[in-house]
């Protein structure tokens, strides 16, 4: 089981995390929890294997919304995945349709994008060449950027809330954010919903929530220590809102951390 991080090119950098390759040469089949991280993801599926949750085949070109509670997929056969990983509002650059349509759930793109994102599979299916593959994909987002350039003011405007929301989820913050951008607290939650799938309050959750994560998984500090360290109210408070993310207390996610939430740590 590996995986391989690129970087986009300067152009792409302000709207994509990353791309990444999965490969895994094991045909055994196994199960895993996915957590909310805050990002959206596009991945697709270029080997032999196939995922699916609750027993629904994922699709070849897979469109994850935002997971907001633990989601159960299940592995099956090799695997050989190439995905984007956006930033909590760039998808909305690339898709027409308002990103809170998708949360908690893996859509198939090529039902929503139509025939480019299939031929852009095709493309990524005839060569083995990493670089050919990100170099194809670049080329699609690019296409797909300038086709969406209308409505990139108002992401942009997302984008400049999210960096002015520092942790505190309290709703005087948000009522002071919303004035500081001459909108009203109403409006900043109907425009971050549309474009990013969250609320201000659940992007500041799940940000935490994260942010506690990495350091659970360093399994070196007090559970008191990481509480206050992540912004928690006290431990109670950081366990409680942990189990709600992972359906598991961090003690029980330590001995029971999964091969792919670890790779995702990375």
């Amino acid at each position: 089981m590996e995986f391989t991080y690129f970087s986009p090119s300067e152009i792409l950098k302000p709207y994509i995390r990353h791309y990444y390759l999965f490969h895994s040469a094991s045909d055994t089949g196994f199960g895993d929890t996915v957590f909310p991280s805050g990002d959206l993801e596009v991945i697709f599926n270029l080997g032999e294997g196939h995922w699916s949750t609750q027993d629904k085949l994922h699709p070849p070109v897979e469109l994850w919304g935002q997971i907001t509670k633990p989601l159960t997929i299940q592995s099956a056969g090799k695997h050989t995945m190439l995905g984007i990983r956006f930033y909590p509002h760039s998808a909305a650059y690339f898709l027409d349709n308002p990103i809170g349509e998708f949360n908690d759930q893996v859509s198939d793109l090529t039902a929503i994008l139509g025939n480019p994102i299939q031929q852009l599979h095709t493309q990524l299916l005839e060569t083995t060449d990493k670089i050919k593959r990100i170099e194809a994909v670049e080329s699609f987002l690019l296409q797909r950027l300038i086709r969406g350039e209308k409505r990139s003011i108002r992401i942009d405007k997302v984008g400049h809330i999210l960096k002015s929301m520092t942790g505190d989820p309290a709703e005087t913050r948000i009522t002071i954010i919303a004035t500081q951008h001459g909108i009203t607290s109403r409006y900043l939650n109907k425009l971050l919903y549309q474009h990013t799938g969250l609320t201000p309050i659940a992007y500041n959750k799940i940000r935490r929530f994260q942010h506690s994560l990495k350091l659970v998984a360093k399994n070196d500090q007090p559970l008191t220590s990481i509480a206050y360290d992540a912004g928690y109210f006290d431990q109670s408070h950081f366990i409680k809102e942990f189990k709600s993310f992972t359906g598991l207390t961090p003690s029980a996610y330590v001995k029971n951390s999964s091969p792919v939430n670890q790779l995702l740590l990375q």
